[in-house]
């Protein structure tokens, strides 16, 4: 009597030999998620001896992939995840904008048609060594250089190429671009592992920020209020360390003058020669004091926009700008004027700065007279409770504290010595406390300091601090 058997149990993957010898091993993997198509993974055994037993375990190992969900989903390529990840990521206009710059110029053409599930860490950190050597991905390749990609007669412009590396900062950049569009390919199931995990992006440049020294910026100030309402602008982005757009979005409702407040929310950005309104860089809103000078350059700045607007029978509305080139100060200037204006006001002065050291300077200044990191943090809107702060100006925070222990050693005579020696110590380390650069404070005469512990008084504009 013949043995009663069940259903044979279908076997999951297929292997065909090949007219070589060899075998195709096939393993279904699912639904691309993509193309919407079944997905099979694909390998092939080369002819030989054991070439069958050999595809046995690539069918096995095939199998255990998909069973263990390690195998890539999808054949999309690098280019269908960049698509997809820019229509779904939200991102503000102009960082949007730079991200598809990058994504055009660097991560396109050079692996933006490799399969996502193929992409691994060494292609990556070949990318990125690629760019640290040309930014125009040359490959060594020699060629001509042309002012234009039309026709045209070449003149001195169009000479041999000459490699220019792109920068660490626009690395990592290109970096975090594949990090965030594969971090969304591994939730979405497309692959298992995201690859630049394991890859090396350049290292964070350690900052290394130049403001104006203390002279630098009393003729910087002094230069600029040729024109007062420049002079304003100036004045107030180095009192308060606004960005620039900041400063183009500043709002007399902003502005409280009678409480010596003026809060910070909202900046101008540009796209595309179109400017408009958005948050901050840190989203915060931030509450700056003001000191009585700042409050009565404002005041007097008021009143001239008054008077201007009156003259044309124009009245000053409450939301109107703080910095404007209409007559109502309806409309907003330009934050990119105000750093090609500000370029061409210390190239007349020959100090090689920019119109952000102002907010360098600011925090410089701050932190070398011993202000609380928290509190410079807040006024100039850095996250992390000082932390930023205190990474970005370490210079300046090393030197504030060789202030401190300068001027405690001052104070305390040494062990063992007279009340006579002990006087003349604390005078000695006044005196050389006096010669430190943080109380040199960069350029102000010796005679400006009368205490160790004061810090200089902001005068109006037009008198040298």
């Amino acid at each position: 009597m013949p043995r009663a058997t069940g259903p044979r149990r279908r076997q999951r993957g297929n292997i065909e030999e090949l007219p070589s010898g060899g075998y195709r091993v096939r393993v279904y993997a699912g639904v691309d998620p993509v193309t919407k198509r079944p997905h099979y993974l694909r390998r092939t055994v080369a002819s030989g001896r054991d070439a069958a037993r050999q595809a046995e375990k690539v069918r096995t190992q095939l199998l255990a992939q998909v069973d263990e969900r390690r195998n890539p989903r999808t054949r999309a390529t690098v280019n269908q995840l960049l698509d997809r990840w820019l229509e779904m990521v939200e991102l503000e206009r102009t960082t949007r904008a730079g991200y598809v710059g990058k994504i055009e110029k660097h991560i396109r053409p050079t692996i933006g048609k490799v399969e996502v599930g193929k992409l691994d860490a060494e292609t990556i950190d070949s990318l990125y060594a690629q760019l640290r050597r040309c930014r125009e991905h040359c490959h060594g390749r020699k060629y001509i250089a042309h002012r234009t990609s039309g026709r045209h007669e070449c003149d001195e412009r169009c000479r041999p190429h000459t490699c220019t590396p792109l920068s660490a900062g626009s690395i990592r950049v290109v970096h975090s671009i594949l990090s965030g569009s594969l971090k969304r390919a591994v939730r979405w199931g497309w692959i298992s592992v995201n690859p630049v995990d394991q890859a090396e992006p350049p290292a964070v440049p350690k900052p290394d920020p130049h403001p104006p020294s203390a002279e630098e910026a009393a003729r910087i100030v002094n230069e600029s209020w040729k024109d007062p309402d420049w002079g304003v602008l100036v004045w107030l982005a180095m009192m308060t360390g606004a960005r620039r757009g900041e400063m183009s979005g500043l709002r007399w409702r902003d502005v409280n003058l009678p409480g010596s407040v003026l809060t910070l929310h909202r900046s101008i950005a540009q796209l595309g020669g179109q400017m408009y309104e958005k948050d901050t860089k840190t989203h915060q809103r931030r509450r700056l004091a003001l000191d009585a000078a700042t409050v009565e350059i404002l005041r007097s700045h008021r009143v001239r926009c008054e008077e201007r607007a009156a003259a044309l029978e124009l009245t000053i509305a409450a939301d109107a700008f703080v910095f404007s080139l209409s007559p109502d100060c309806s409309t907003q200037i330009r934050p990119d004027s105000v750093t090609q204006r500000y370029g061409r006001l210390t190239k007349r002065l020959g100090i090689e700065t920019h119109f952000h050291a102002l907010r360098h300077y600011s925090a410089t200044e701050l932190i070398a007279a011993g202000v609380d990191p928290r509190t410079v943090a807040g006024r100039l809107g850095h996250a992390g409770g000082g932390s930023t702060t205190l990474r970005f100006y370490s210079a300046w925070r090393d030197e504030s504290d060789q202030r401190a222990a300068a001027a405690l050693a001052a104070r305390v005579p040494l062990p063992g010595l007279s009340a006579g020696r002990a006087g003349a110590q604390r005078d000695t380390a006044v005196k050389d406390l006096g010669a430190h650069p943080v109380f040199r404070r960069r350029g102000v005469p010796e005679g400006d300091r009368e205490t160790v512990n004061e810090t200089e008084s902001r005068q109006a504009p037009g008198v040298a601090f």
